[in-house]
């Protein structure tokens, strides 16, 4: 059985995860590399709790499963985060568009917390499986923008959101997601559209 772009994402953030150290910086503000892989952990195993993440009344609740991991080995942390557990098959579908996303953004995360970073070239079916992803999340991650959004790699394009006058990002698919997640530290994109909505989007908080 062919092993998918997300379950290599997941395993190589736990590899890179223990190569840099519980208290490396990661791209989260305010999160070290433990503290990402407790966040992984939490949103997989105690999905329940993990609503907190987006609901403010609810954070005490994600607090308090994050405390269960808190303070144990990184390495034991990230061979639990190696191994998940079986879904559900109905849910399978979502899962897999949530963990191409979740598993490669977070391990960028860790790969440009530090200095040095470069983009990393992607296998052709890896970058489809981020293209089927955005397909699938992509209008939810620019919901804040104030503007349509078109976003292309010069072959692929998916339109995310309806109006006229979009704003086109053009560059890999691997900078793509990472922009439409949040992050700054992007590589190789370019921004066409109107001034006021290239602003706009650049100054949104994009992302879940």
């Amino acid at each position: 059985m062919a092993t998918t772009f997300a379950r290599r994402e997941r395993l190589a953030l736990c590899d890179d995860a223990l190569a840099a150290g519980p208290d490396a910086p990661t791209l989260c503000e305010g999160w070290d590399v433990e503290d990402l892989v407790v966040h992984l952990l939490v949103r997989e195993r105690r999905p329940w709790a993990a609503a907190g993440i987006f609901v403010k009344r609810l954070a005490p609740l994600t607090e308090r499963a994050g405390a269960a991991y808190a303070g144990r080995p990184l390495a034991e942390l990230a061979d639990r985060l190696r191994d998940p557990r079986p879904l559900p098959t109905a849910l399978q579908p979502v899962e897999r568009a949530m963990n191409t996303v979740e598993f490669f953004v977070h391990h960028e995360d860790i790969r440009r917390g530090r200095p040095g970073w470069s983009r990393r070239e992607l296998a052709p079916e890896d970058e489809r499986q981020l293209w089927r992803a955005l397909r699938f999340l992509g209008r939810m991650a620019v919901r804040s923008a104030g503007a349509p959004v078109v976003v292309t790699d010069g072959t692929t394009s998916l339109t995310l959101g309806r109006g006229e006058r979009p704003v086109t990002v053009t560059g890999p698919v691997s900078e793509l997601t990472l922009f439409l997640l949040g992050r700054r530290q992007v590589a190789g994109l370019s921004f066409d559209g109107p001034q006021e909505k290239v602003d706009r989007l650049q100054q949104a908080t994009l992302g879940f």
